[in-house]
């Protein structure tokens, strides 16, 4: 196939417009001439950052199936077929020759129009428990592959999460002492980092800031990301300080962090937790505490692996920190194994593998429509 013409769907959140640019990006590394556009609804973050990216963006509506009886109810199927013919629109202008789902409101309605066409599907799934939309998109599809070993989906490929380049191709020992310069950290000390995820995480904030005497007392240093507008106070209100003790309140380029680190706390987001393990960095990780129990699924098999600590959110407490975390940074030994255990799980290449997997497709779906 001379010039293939790769369309992804996926969209709402970072977690699935991110591995859908990787793949975007990796899709024009192993094929240059391959046409890349990107469909989306005009409610999600990717209505920004695919722009950012450089990708054309199209829009379909998105029609969440309502889970009660009401006028939305009613109106359902009309909307879903629009916006499954919207879609089958799209691929048709695009002359697509595969589409690659992510996930998402907008997924569902790209592969039934993939299907009517005959167009080949190729999908990612992020989470171990896989969304309804890949669910329904790996009965059609042709390759679907998985963030995580253990997710049940059926006929899937382990394939690791698809991130930017700037993550999966980190080494860590050679870029450690700019990032630490960089930060304002010494870099010949034991460094933790602390992140509760661009909007912070105030539980974590919190024990943190109780736990400073303790952290400090092993002889590393903190990089406290707080998230927006969550700078730690003291009682009156003035932002704490301690030799040490670094708060930022986010930072641009997770790469830098994660080479600064000797170990971190963060939650447990997919992106999160694989973008750990492909650099090799031990972590504690406190999954969220709402949602039906995902982000605790995506840690464990790191977990189990040796390379990383997992405590709820109400057990991460001052005390948990003294007993657990102090140990860890005072102890370069066992630092190292946890970051081999890490590594040996972690996976670089997810990008290019959906994209040889979508190019596979596209060439054995030529001629056939």
């Amino acid at each position: 196939m001379s010039t293939p013409s790769v369309v992804l769907a996926g969209g709402g959140t970072a977690g699935h417009v991110s591995p859908m640019i990787a793949v975007a990006r990796a899709v024009e590394r192993l094929a240059p001439q391959a046409l890349v556009a990107m469909i989306g609804t005009e409610t999600g973050l990717e209505t920004r950052l695919v722009p950012e990216a450089g990708y054309a963006l199209e829009t379909i509506e998105k029609v969440p199936m309502p889970r009660r009886p009401s006028r939305d109810l009613v109106r359902f199927p009309g909307r879903f077929r629009k916006a499954v013919d919207d879609a089958a629109a799209i691929l048709t202008a695009r002359d697509a020759d595969v589409v690659i789902g992510v996930g998402g409101y907008v997924c569902t309605p790209v592969y039934l129009a993939a299907r009517r066409l005959g167009v080949p599907v190729v999908i990612h799934e992020a989470n171990a428990r896989p969304g309804l939309a890949n669910r329904l998109g790996s009965r059609l599809a042709t390759f679907s592959g998985v963030a995580f070993e253990g997710t049940p989906l059926k006929g899937a490929r382990w394939v690791g999460m698809p991130m930017s380049r700037e993550i999966s191709q980190l080494d860590r020992s050679a870029a450690r002492e700019r990032a630490r310069r960089e930060l304002a950290l010494d870099p010949d000390q034991v460094t933790l980092v602390v992140t509760g995820g661009s909007s912070g995480a105030a539980s974590v904030n919190r024990a943190v800031a109780d736990s400073l005497d303790e952290l400090l007392a092993t002889g590393a240093q903190v990089l406290h990301l707080t998230g927006r507008d969550k700078i730690v106070r003291d009682e009156s209100g003035v932002p704490v300080a301690r030799e040490g003790y670094h708060q930022r309140e986010y930072l641009d380029g997770m790469q830098q962090a994660y080479a600064a680190a000797d170990l971190i706390v963060a939650r447990s987001g997919a992106a999160t937790v694989c973008e750990i393990a492909a650099v090799g960095l031990p972590a504690v990780f406190v999954p969220l505490p709402i949602g039906n129990g995902e982000q605790e699924l995506n840690a464990r098999e790191l977990v189990d692996a040796g390379g990383a600590l997992l405590v709820k959110d109400e057990h991460f407490t001052k005390d948990w920190i003294r007993r657990n975390v102090a140990p860890l940074l005072a102890d370069p030994r066992l630092l190292r194994t946890m970051e081999g255990h890490a590594a040996e799980r972690g996976i670089t290449d997810a990008d290019e593998r959906m994209a040889r997997a979508a190019l596979d497709a596209a060439g054995r779906g030529e001629g056939e429509r």
